[in-house]
């Protein structure tokens, strides 16, 4: 995993908010029960992303969770930065405290090429990229049941 479960989560749940229709909110419980995501820890998660200004929240029958922001302009990098900040990133991948260019240690190299994949990754795709690549899995899924269903009745 290349960020914390917390990230994880708060990914999965960006992704049911930006399907959400605009002007309206999602609760938690059911964000949590459609991605099977423990309710109580997602409520968490979600407080601290709309103290950070990532999300709007609202209080009563009608309200729950939406993106403050454009699913477009919310990168992934945002969220794993609010929830785990960068630190991980940025520390030695074999733990030593001392790791530099100058004194690497044996994954030094390979860890260098490796964090800045991720972090292109993490900046470069946004909420409405997994969004987009989410849909096109749906009909292509759909699709593929659709002929299986289509061979499977041809055979019987």
């Amino acid at each position: 995993m290349i960020y914390s479960r917390s990230a994880e989560y708060a990914i999965r749940a960006f992704v049911h908010l930006a399907q959400v229709p605009e002007g309206k909110f999602a609760m938690v419980k059911n964000i949590a029960e459609e991605e099977d995501i423990p309710a109580h820890f997602l409520a968490k998660i979600l407080q601290q992303l709309a103290r950070k200004g990532l999300l709007r929240s609202s209080k009563g029958p009608t309200g729950g969770f939406s993106l403050r922001v454009d699913p477009a302009e919310i990168r992934l990098l945002d969220i794993v930065e609010a929830l785990d900040g960068l630190a991980p990133y940025q520390q030695c991948a074999s733990g030593l405290a001392e790791c530099s260019d100058e004194m690497p240690c044996s994954m030094h190299d390979s860890w260098i090429a490796l964090r800045s994949r991720i972090m292109d990754y993490l900046g470069k795709n946004t909420i409405a990229d997994l969004v987009k690549a989410l849909e096109q899995k749906r009909k292509a899924l759909g699709r593929k049941a659709k002929t299986k269903r289509a061979v499977g009745g041809k055979r019987a």
